[in-house]
């Protein structure tokens, strides 16, 4: 059992909780009949920086077997001494890619099938106000477990949509698993604001445009940046930005500077400018 968040670690900055637990199954499904129809040349094809598509699904795997304890030749991995989040999480990742380098495709689909079947009965009866794993580029260490469910969800819509790429297919826009991926990413807003002071109050909003798209809120108060806040009267600063655009920007897929050519500013630019560095992976 999860402990429950107490008052001390009170994270309603984060804003409204998010129930991604409905949207695994049919995720699993997208991915699934998606590997299945790729053809042999597309495996050994370029997904992300270092990685092919077949290492990128085995690095799914990874995640999947990562929430379910780990199972290949009794892997456990441990932090390193003086190892930070960040480099234990890429070097974990790496080392569990390089134990499945000879996996072949239809034993790795047979493989994400089971594991990401039991993650999404896992997650399923996962209680959403307890304490999840930590998500940094949120600022929330630990996280309530809405948002590490939620992150967790985005991960798995993020690499399948590198394998799209890689295989010459457009972003799956389907919008209901978008507009969550997009909720769950702006989560990152105030940690991406946290050194820019303002007087409390002072808002900043984000408007996605589009059927998966929305608009979002942070207001400056006394200690940090919330999305707790209710908007009232006009932001400081406005950025508008297409779904495929605020994706990718979110998840490295762009610079900052070639996000700025696609998006509207009005009001504060330097406020504006502080919100196109936002990061929702681990990076």
């Amino acid at each position: 059992m999860s402990p429950q968040l107490t008052s001390e670690s009170d994270l309603s900055w984060l804003g409204k909780p998010i129930d991604t637990r409905p949207l695994f199954e049919s995720e699993l499904v997208s991915l699934l009949d998606l590997l299945r129809a790729l053809r042999p040349a597309d495996w050994d094809r370029a997904a992300v920086p270092g990685w092919t598509v077949r290492e990128l699904a085995a690095h799914i795997l990874g995640d999947h077997q990562g929430r379910l304890g780990w199972t290949t030749s009794g892997y456990q991995p441990t932090f390193a001494p003086g190892e930070t989040l960040e480099a234990f999480i890429h070097r974990v990742n790496q080392e569990w890619v390089d134990l499945h380098i000879d996996v072949d495709p239809a034993s790795l689909i047979e493989a994400l099938e089971r594991a990401g079947t039991q993650v999404a009965r896992q997650f399923d009866t996962a209680d959403l106000e307890t304490e999840g794993l930590g998500v940094s580029w949120a600022g929330a260490m630990p996280a309530p477990k809405w948002l590490d469910i939620a992150r967790e969800f985005t991960e798995y819509w993020t690499h399948r949509q590198q394998i799209h790429h890689a295989t010459g297919r457009d972003t799956d826009s389907e919008p209901r698993a978008l507009s969550a991926v997009l909720d769950t990413f702006m989560r990152a807003l105030p940690h991406t604001l946290r050194d820019d002071s303002a007087t409390p109050g002072t808002q900043v909003q984000v408007v996605v445009d589009g059927p998966a798209g929305g608009i979002w809120t942070t207001t400056a108060t006394t200690n940090r940046w919330s999305m707790a806040e209710a908007p009232a009267g006009r932001p400081a600063a406005s950025v508008a930005l297409n779904t495929e655009t605020a994706w990718r920007l979110c998840t490295r897929g762009i610079e900052p500077d070639a996000a700025l050519n696609r998006t509207r500013i009005r009001g504060d630019h330097k406020l504006a400018q502080a919100v196109l560095q936002i990061v929702s992976i681990v990076y």
